[in-house]
Parts: structure tokens; C-alpha cells; sequence
């Protein structure tokens, strides 16, 4: 009787773990992982009209960007702050998976809960990743000296919207 038992019990446990294994491929990751989630971004600077795309990540933060921007396109006024990112106001809050990373140029962040920035070079911080700009509209991949003539010196204006 004993080992009728333990063999039931060792069948639930290896069955509730797997259950419960099974369930993570549901669930955002909040690692900063690149989900399937496109969006375009039509860049407005002093060099003039640029789209990128761009790829969000897998966290609860970039799935709630991701509904903002079905409900329409998204106008972010950027400025520059520290010569290594564009930043500006995105009008609501947003969840928070805030991580200590290291940015690249092309992460897409926000910072606060309440702001997106685009980084041409790197920083340290604790922020949510939102996504990576991985192309422009006749490239396939960009570079950091790139993306910082698309940028330009000054302000910019960003429409974001979810790629069709």
C-alpha cells in the first residue's frame, strides 16, 4: 500500500510540475527577451523623415505599450539628454519591470513608469526594456553612427505605431 503511494505521489508531483512548466510560454518573461511584437517608428529630426522598426520585448510593460498603440499611433516630442539618448513624455503610465542593464544604441526604454527613450549610445541604469530598433526602412539592420544621424542634434518628434 505504502508503494501505491509514494508511486501516486511522485505522479502528481512530476505532473504538477509539468503542468506548471508548461504554463511559463504564457506568461511574460520580463527578462528583456524580444517577443514577436512589431511597431514602426517615424522619426522627425533636423535630418529629416525617417521610419524604423523595431521589435518589443517579452514583459508586461512592452504588452501594455504594445495595447496603447492599437487603440492609434503614439506622438512622443523627444529631447536630447546626455548625448546619449532622445527622451520625452508618453502622456500615461506604464508597468514597471525595472532591471540594472547596460543600454545599446537602439534599446527601446522607459524610464519612470511615464517616459520612452531611444539610446544612439550606452548607459547603466535600472529600466524596462520596451524593445530594440532593428532596421531602418531601407536597411535591415542599423548601426550606432546611423541610428545617431537619424536622431539628429535636437529635438525630435517620434510616432510610434504598431507595424502593419
Amino acid at each position: 500500500m505504502k508503494k501505491i503511494f509514494i508511486v501516486l505521489m511522485s505522479f502528481f508531483l512530476l505532473a504538477s510540475t509539468a503542468c506548471a512548466n508548461g504554463s511559463r510560454g504564457t506568461k511574460s518573461s520580463d527578462k528583456g527577451e524580444l517577443s514577436d511584437m512589431k511597431i514602426s517608428i517615424q522619426i522627425t529630426s533636423d535630418s529629416g523623415s525617417h521610419t524604423l522598426a523595431a521589435t518589443l520585448a517579452d514583459n508586461s510593460s512592452a504588452m501594455a505599450f504594445y495595447e496603447l498603440l492599437e487603440k492609434g499611433p503614439v506622438t512622443i516630442k523627444m529631447t536630447d539628454y546626455g548625448n546619449f539618448e532622445k527622451v520625452g513624455p508618453l502622456g500615461t503610465k506604464l508597468p514597471r519591470n525595472d532591471t540594472q542593464i547596460t543600454t545599446q544604441a537602439g534599446d527601446i526604454i522607459l524610464y519612470q513608469g511615464n517616459q520612452i527613450t531611444i539610446y544612439y549610445d550606452t548607459n547603466s541604469w535600472n529600466f524596462t526594456r520596451l524593445g530594440k530598433v532593428v532596421s531602418t526602412g531601407s536597411t535591415t539592420t542599423i548601426t550606432q553612427a546611423e541610428l545617431k544621424k537619424i536622431l539628429g542634434k535636437g529635438n525630435v518628434t517620434a510616432v510610434f505605431s504598431v507595424m502593419e
